[in-house]
């Protein structure tokens, strides 16, 4: 299993201080088997979390002009027609993609093109799931233009847990569809805007699979 970079350091890092906090207790306080295993378990089971949470799957690349791929592994927790007031400003059908803590944390571009527009807003950090996060958390927005000057807007956002949304995107860059956008620590959620007569193909609660799952074709 692959680590991804954004993680390395962490699971490094947390490898070490439980090795520490393992081997102080054992030499310092007790060397009672009881009390080795019963802190020797946990500290496997947390690391092996940090690991899982880190992971960068192998996954087939799957590219078509038309079709919007899943940004991110999740659930799809929102499919509405809303208002987009960042950029657009003008009606959009909105998806959203929830991520708990046990999804891979990558997120995707959906669609290949012309970064136009880039944003990192600083905000709360309310529970992902709450609507307004959309508006009041931290996140970035980015906005893809393709060869056809269809544009569609994706936003990454901080969860209650999630402290750090990394994104890789710059305007005027070139990115290929379902090349990598970024990566959040933790509990968080993906907003993409797409134009209206866009063909929904997912419904609410369904899982998707990053790079994988079509959530809509563009006409």
């Amino acid at each position: 299993m692959t680590i991804h970079k954004e993680g390395r350091s962490i699971v490094a890092i947390a490898f070490f201080i439980l090795l520490i906090i393992n081997a102080l207790v054992y030499f310092l306080i007790s060397r009672n088997i009881i009390v080795t295993w019963t802190l020797g378990i946990p500290s496997v089971l947390i690391f092996l979390f940090v690991v899982r949470f880190f992971r960068k799957p192998t996954r087939p690349l799957i590219t078509d002009d038309n079709t919007i791929y899943a940004p991110a592994d999740g659930t799809v927790l929102v499919i509405e027609e809303t208002e987009e007031p960042e950029y657009f400003k003008d009606k959009r059908i909105q998806i959203s993609v929830f991520m708990s803590v046990w999804n891979i944390h990558i997120n995707w571009y959906p669609l290949k093109g012309i970064i136009k527009y880039f944003k990192y807003h600083p905000g709360e950090f309310l529970m992902a799931r709450v609507p307004k996060s959309s508006t009041l958390n931290e996140r970035t927005s980015v906005v893809i233009e393709d060869e056809k000057k269809r544009q569609i807007l994706v936003r990454q956002i901080a969860g209650i847990v999630a402290r750090r949304i990394i994104s890789y995107a710059k305007e005027t860059k070139s990115v290929e569809q379902n090349s990598e956008l970024g990566f959040i620590r933790f509990g968080s959620r993906v907003d993409v805007f797409l134009p209206l007569d866009a063909d929904i193909k997912v419904k609410l609660g369904d899982k998707t699979k990053g790079t994988q799952t079509i959530i809509a074709t563009l006409k």
